[in-house]
């Protein structure tokens, strides 16, 4: 949830103090920009003569800062002309740069002083040094960052900062951190085979093995069935388009995410970075009613984006990416329903993924910046204030964010926390009054007059790539039965048993579980093991005892003692633990 205004403020203090620490050791470093993030600070810089800190370097900084957090340096802010601000800045390109936004608007610049040093910076801060508790932050990593994030500019180094309102918060998130490294779904994507990333294919481009395919798919298919029992009604669309329809849409004005287009008969086609134009279209072919109405159409397609390389990351960001997109066209006076609709959709989902702990996030537009949208006040203003009525009657936790909308609508963006603390943003829910408008969409009401319906646009999982990512850290690989690609391994002790092992096989497989056999030469302790290293959550030992009582021994993940069980219990007790849903 949001951020305390003093940890904010402190936080962005500590980034100005790594500054002054920085320019001690390289006086002739270029400063880039220091901002506050979810965990703490980071600050870019432009190091002289090609240097790069060291760790080393990066345990003096944080030192450099203890010592000034001691000292009670105060911060002092002060408006400045622009005139003025380029004189201060003058041997600074990137605080030149970024004052020349303001050339010509007549506007004062904010500045502060600490110390010796002064920042070009809107705050706020902390009053001195002495608010900061020492033991609060530390200095953790360097990254590289192009200058305003385009590839066609310099690259800076990021020096990261981690700073919280306690020493115990900070080592709690410290073992997150750790614990997180453990979970790292590109770790266990290899471990458990079930996606790769090839060079040759292509950077954020996903390949999936056979028990990856299995996970994508059972996740797919289950979202795809909790739909249909509530109307939904599945499409499909190519995955290229004449960028004439993302003139029409405003995606080629207001989306920078879209791939350069390639000639088809004289004609500019893209392959598609988003499916509403699409729905859009296939919505205006056909005459609908408003007895009809809501149409609620639904696809599993993947878009293609263009992300920059250093923003890829295993699954969780990628260029390839599946949505189970959903676009409901209704008519105004159903807009609460069929959004209600959708969180208890979400709500199911959810529960069966063992999510329950969220917030709903409220993301506006950007009320300083409104040229980056479509649309009227007008419009906005009716669709915010219609999702806030909507949120709020639920009863759940939420917050409103400005500057998070798309930019032909608000939306609602649910925020789950995973098994061990961290916050995704998954779900969402877009209303959209402005798409409709583009498109010219119509119905036709009980007097034959024609009437604009809304699109309520919506994803459950987001995307496919991603959530798979944020599953297999929040369960670290140990998947619920349910969900787990390979159900049930069963391992025979020896080749004496192998009839037995067939019969059980067969009867676990045609009961539609997911079955394996290891039958291989190596010792039984040893495929035990490899079995335990896949996280399987079923391993079935056959021998002697089993065969003779026409049982087997069933061993299940997390527990120490295996314990024997009649097969038609066994697969009794499976089938309704995976019918259920239960996680483990």
């Amino acid at each position: 949830m949001e951020t305390s205004d003093n940890l904010k403020n402190i936080r962005h203090s500590l980034a100005h103090l790594l500054a002054i620490a920085v320019l001690e050791k390289d006086p002739n470093a270029k400063l880039g920009i220091g901002p506050v993030i979810d965990n703490g600070f980071y600050y870019d810089f432009e190091f002289s003569n090609g240097y790069t800190p060291t760790p080393e370097d990066l345990k003096g900084f944080e030192k450099a800062m203890r010592k000034m957090v001691n000292k009670g340096i105060p911060f002092e802010g002060r408006a400045v002309s622009v005139d003025d601000a380029k004189k201060l800045f003058a041997n600074q390109p990137y605080k030149l740069d970024l004052i020349k936004e303001f050339e010509g608007e007549g506007k004062d610049l904010t500045i502060y002083k600490t110390g010796d040093f002064t920042d070009l910076c809107k705050g706020g801060h902390i009053e001195n040094t002495k608010e900061i508790p020492a033991d609060t932050f530390t200095i953790t990593h360097t990254a590289g960052a192009y200058w305003r994030g385009s590839e066609k500019n310099p690259m800076l180094t990021r020096i990261y900062g981690l700073a919280f309102e306690s020493s115990e918060a900070l080592d709690a998130y410290k073992k997150q951190i750790e614990e997180a490294k453990k979970r790292d779904h590109r770790k266990l994507g290899k471990e458990l085979e079930l996606f790769t990333i090839i060079d040759e294919i292509g950077a954020g481009l996903p390949l999936f093995y056979p028990k990856g395919a299995l996970l994508r798919k059972t996740i797919e298919e289950f979202i795809s069935e909790i739909q249909k029992k509530r109307g939904y009604q599945d499409i499909w669309i190519p995955h290229i388009t004449k960028g004439t329809l993302y003139e029409i849409s405003g995606h080629l004005d207001k989306y920078d995410a879209m791939y350069t287009p390639m000639k088809i008969d004289e004609n500019d086609y893209y392959v598609k970075p988003m499916n509403c134009p699409h729905f859009m279209m296939l919505y205006k072919t056909l005459p609908h009613s408003y007895k009809e109405l809501p149409v609620r159409y639904t696809c599993t397609t993947t878009n293609y984006r263009y992300e920059k390389s250093g923003e890829l990351s295993g699954l969780t960001r990628v260029r390839s990416l599946t949505q189970d997109d959903c676009h409901v066209f209704t008519r105004p006076d159903q807009i609460e329903n069929e959004i209600d609709l959708m969180l208890d959709t979400i709500k199911e989902a959810y529960a069966a993924f063992g999510l329950s702990d969220f917030y709903v996030r409220i993301s506006l537009r950007d009320s300083k910046n409104k040229e980056k949208y479509i649309g009227s006040d007008e419009v906005w203003n009716t669709a915010e204030n219609a999702l806030r009525t909507i949120v709020k009657k639920t009863g759940w936790k939420y917050e409103e964010a400005e500057d998070e909308a798309a930019f032909y609508g608000p939306k609602l963006d649910f925020m789950f926390k995973d098994a061990i603390g961290r916050q995704w943003q998954l779900s969402t829910i877009q209303l959209d009054f402005n798409l409709p408008e583009r498109f010219d969409l119509d119905y036709v009401n009980e007097t034959n007059e024609k009437l604009r319906p809304v699109v309520i646009h919506r994803a459950v999982l987001g995307s496919t790539e991603r959530f798979m990512g944020v599953m297999i850290e929040h369960f670290a690989g140990n998947f619920p039965l349910w969900l787990s690609p390979v159900q049930v391994k069963i391992l025979p002790i020896s080749e004496k048993f192998a009839e037995y092992a067939d019969k059980v096989y067969k009867e676990i497989s045609n009961a539609g579980i997911r079955v394996e056999m290891d039958d291989s030469a190596e010792s039984l302790g040893k495929r035990i093991r490899i079995a335990k290293t896949e996280k399987t959550p079923y391993i079935l030992v056959l021998g002697e005892k089993e065969v003779e009582a026409r049982t087997v021994m069933v061993e299940m993940r997390g527990k120490e003692k295996g314990e024997t069980q009649s097969l038609s219990d066994f697969i009794k007790f499976a089938l309704g633990d995976i019918a259920k849903k239960a996680i483990w």
